[in-house]
C-alpha cells in the first residue's frame, strides 16, 4: 500500500542521518515494546506480513510522528483487537476486564534463546520453475494496491535487469491478507540510478531490490 511507511526517494524528508554507536535500545519501554510483539506473534494467531500491513494501516500523521517502537506497539494494539484478544475498552482501561481469546501457544522465558535462533525462514518451494534467469531485462509492474505489498513505490513502472535468482519464498502480498504463502520465486533487480531518480541521477549510481516474481514483466 502506499502509506507513510513508504519514503523512499521521496524529497523534504530530511537527510538520513545514522546515530554513531547507536544502542538497540533509547528506553527501558523499547525492550519491553520488543518483547510483547514477540510474545504476542507467538500466539501463531497473525503471519509477520499481517504484522508489517497493521503498521502500514496506521494514518499518516500517527505513523510519522511516532518513534519505531512506538510503531511497534500501535500495530500490535490493532492485531490484538482484530484478533480478539483484548478490546478497545480493555486497551482504554489498561487492565482486562473479559475473557478474550485463548492464544495456540505462550512463549515462556525458558523458549526464547531457541525461538530468536530459530528465526522465522519464509523460503518455500514453488509450484514452478523461474520464469527469469540471470541476465534478463525486466520492467516492474505499475500499481498501486490498498493492501499489502513488498514493491517499493519508488521502483514500480522501472525498466532493470536480473542480477540473480534468490529461491523461492512466501508471497506476503496474499500472506498478509490471510490468503495463504502462495510462494513465488524471488529475484534481485538492478536498475540504473537514472532510471530510477530521473535526470540529473548520478550515472554511476545503481539501485537493487529484491522482486517477487508476479512484480515483473519481460521487456
Amino acid at each position: 500500500m502506499n502509506g507513510a511507511q513508504d519514503l523512499g526517494g521521496q524529497h523534504g524528508m530530511g537527510p538520513v542521518a545514522p546515530e554513531k554507536d547507536e544502542p538497540y535500545f533509547h528506553a527501558e519501554w523499547e525492550k519491553r515494546a520488543l518483547g510483547l510483539t514477540l510474545s504476542c506473534g507467538a500466539f501463531g494467531a497473525w503471519t509477520i506480513d499481517e504484522s508489517r500491513h497493521a503498521r502500514e494501516s496506521l494514518a499518516p500523521a500517527t505513523y510519522l510522528s511516532a518513534s519505531y517502537y512506538e510503531i511497534w506497539i500501535r500495530g500490535l494494539e490493532i492485531l490484538l483487537k482484530r484478533h480478539g484478544f483484548i478490546s478497545a475498552a480493555e486497551l482504554a482501561a489498561g487492565q482486562m476486564l473479559d475473557n478474550g481469546r485463548e492464544p495456540k501457544r505462550i512463549l515462556t522465558a525458558d523458549m526464547v534463546p531457541g525461538v530468536l535462533a530459530k528465526g522465522g525462514p519464509c523460503d518455500r518451494p514453488a509450484p514452478d520453475q523461474p520464469l527469469f534467469a540471470a541476465g534478463d531485462p525486466v520492467r516492474t509492474k505499475n500499481f498501486n494496491p490498498e493492501t499489502h505489498t513488498r514493491l517499493p513505490r519508488y521502483a514500480r513502472a522501472k525498466k532493470g535487469f536480473i542480477e540473480a535468482v534468490q529461491g523461492s519464498f512466501v508471497f506476503p502480498d496474499d500472506n498478509a491478507h490471510g490468503k495463504g504463502e502462495n510462494p513465488q520465486w524471488v529475484y534481485t533487480v538492478v536498475f540504473d540510478g537514472e532510471e530510477i531518480w530521473g535526470e540529473g541521477a548520478d550515472p554511476t549510481l545503481t539501485v537493487s531490490i529484491d522482486a517477487w516474481e508476479s512484480y515483473l514483466e519481460r521487456v
